[in-house]
This record gives structure tokens, sequence and C-alpha cells, in this order.
């Protein structure tokens, strides 16, 4: 007799874990590798939490894969990175990483609850995000501390409650420009600091990338973000505002395998797919529309970028297959 109080995983169940436990495999190995080279005693235990916070959450998922019958992802393991490689990135870079790995660990654990049903897939995720939450505040009180954390512009506040009076407000491309709002600058810093990180980590990629495709793939990479930077900057600056300053002096001159190219590609690969959700939430909420079209011409662009990158993984044969639903026409053609 059917067991009716077995409730089966939903499709974004299967997903939300399946990309989750890629997730923490890949940062099970970047944060063994850091907290072999990492030197500054406070940077440390962040670390330490990061590390343990994967690995819990990477046993809790293989229990559950092992109860619903559902296949173990691969991931990533000891193969993909070598702990006793010398230091590639400052202490500080480790710090802004981890801090923005957890802002993008809260969107995604974020969209994940929304869809969650079964009370212990609820339970989990709750936990993944309370756990991103808590590392972002110790990465910015450590930021904080010790006088890196890079804040947002300020600006005067407003004198009184206005109404948008005429359709100037939307303008941008003739005549003249209205300042840009609150939210529109927030935006721009966001993803200006993001790009920046990302080109730094993605020069490191560069220089210990074995493949020639996959160093060349990442060269292109630091171009875009570097272009993307301009772009962002720009706006900021004509409104005479102060630009974030970029991390490059963050990646050291080390050379030699650290992580595998597979490793590097996906985490490349998810960063992409975060860098399209904020260029689409941005694009939404910036009203004037010089701002909000630019976003919508740089969305294509990164995503050809990621599409290509997707390609090589799938030629290379190192890009490992998300739970798929039953393909209905190749299971009647076997009958």
């Amino acid at each position: 007799m059917e067991d009716k109080s077995k409730i089966p995983l939903t499709a974004a169940e299967m997903s939300g874990l399946w990309t989750q436990y890629m997730n923490d495999s890949l940062a099970v190995c970047v944060n063994r590798y850091y907290l072999e080279t990492v030197e500054d005693e406070e940077v440390r235990p962040i670390v330490e939490f990061t590390l343990n916070t994967a690995k819990k959450n990477i046993l809790i998922m293989e229990d559950i894969f092992k109860r619903e019958d559902f296949p173990t992802p691969m991931g990533f393991t000891d193969q993909d990175v070598n702990t006793k490689a010398p230091k590639l990135f400052s202490d500080t870079f480790v710090l802004t990483y981890l801090r923005h790995m957890s802002i993008i660990a809260m969107q995604a654990s974020g969209g994940v609850l929304g869809l969650a049903t079964r009370p212990d897939i609820v339970t989990f995720h709750k936990s993944v995000l309370n756990a991103a939450i808590e590392l972002q505040d110790l990465t910015r009180n450590l930021l904080l501390k010790q006088g890196t954390y890079i804040k947002p512009p300020y600006i005067t506040p407003p004198d009184s409650v206005e109404f948008v009076k005429q359709n100037h407000f939307l303008a941008g491309f003739l005549g003249k420009k209205r300042a840009i709002t609150s939210v529109e600058i927030s935006h721009l810093f966001f993803n200006l600091k993001t790009n920046a990180i990302g080109k730094a980590l993605i020069t490191g990629f560069a220089q210990i990338a074995e493949d020639k495709d996959v160093k060349q793939f990442f060269v292109r990479g630091m171009q875009m973000a570097r272009d993307h930077m301009d772009i962002f900057g720009n706006f900021l600056k004509e409104e005479e505002l102060p630009v974030p300053m970029s991390s490059d002096a963050n990646v050291l001159d080390f050379t030699s395998r650290i992580f595998s190219d597979k490793l590097m590609m996906f985490h490349i690969a998810s960063m992409n797919m975060s860098g399209i959700g904020n260029y689409a939430i941005s694009m939404a909420a910036s009203l004037r529309r010089d701002i909000g079209m630019k976003y919508a011409s740089l969305i294509p662009e990164v995503s050809l970028y990621a599409g290509d990158g997707a390609k090589m993984m799938i030629r290379k044969g190192w890009m490992e297959e998300p739970p798929q639903a039953d393909d209905r026409e190749e299971l009647v053609q076997g009958h």
C-alpha cells in the first residue's frame, strides 16, 4: 500500500538542493585553500565558519538525497583544489569575497524559500539563509573594524516630500537629465562593486588556468568586467559621486595550479547568472531611461559570455546535469 505520509520533492526543491550542493562543494574546496593561506588571525575564524557551514550543509543534503533515492551530485572534490599552493589572494580580498558570497547566498536562499513546500526542506534552507546573514555580519563588522569597508555614496536628505510632476523625470537621452535617485545610485554602486570583485577573482583564475581556451575565456571576462565598471563609474562621476576602488591589487603573482579549470569555470558561470539577475533588477528599478537602457544593453553581452562558457564546459565534459523532467517523447519511442 502506498505511504500517503511521504511527500515527494517538488522540481523546485530538487533544483534548490542540487544547486546548493554544487555551491557548497565548491565552497569547501575554495575555503580549504583559503584556510591554508590566510595570515590575518581575525579573518581565519570567518573562513573556518564558512567552511564548516558548507560541510554541515553537505551532510544534511546527502542524508536527504539518500532518503529520497536521489543520486548525490558529484560536485567538487579534493581533486579540484591544491590546498598546498602558495597564496593567490590577499586576506582583504578573501574577506571581501566572502561578504559578496554571503550576498549571493542570501538572494538564492530567499528565492528557494519562496518555492519550498516540505517542512524539512524549508527548515534546511532557513538554516542556509541564517548562516548567510551571519557571514554577512561577520565580514561587514571586520571590514569596518579594519577600515577596508567601502560604503555606498552619501547624498543630502530631501527637504520635503515631493511628487513627480512631469515626464522629464523619465528622460535621459535628450536635453537636461535629472539627478539620479538614491535607488539608481544604490544599484550602480552595487553593480560596480560586484564587477570589481569579479574582475579580481577572474584575474587570479586567468593566471592559474591550465587550459588555453579557459585562460582566454577568463581574459575576455576581465575586459568585460573592466568595461562595465567604467560604465557604472561614469554615471556616478557625472553626479560628482565617489567611485569604489578596483580590487586588482589584492591578486598576487602566483601562476601555478590551485583550482581545477572545471571548478573555476563553474564558479564564474554562477557569478554570471547572479550578475544577469542583478542587472535585470537594476534595469527595472532605474526610471531614468539612459540608465535603464544601459542595463538592457549589457544583459545580452553577459548572457552571450555565459552561453559561450556553458558550451566550453559541455565540450570539455565539465558540466554536470541538473535534475530534468521526463522526456515523454523519448519514453514513448522507447516502447
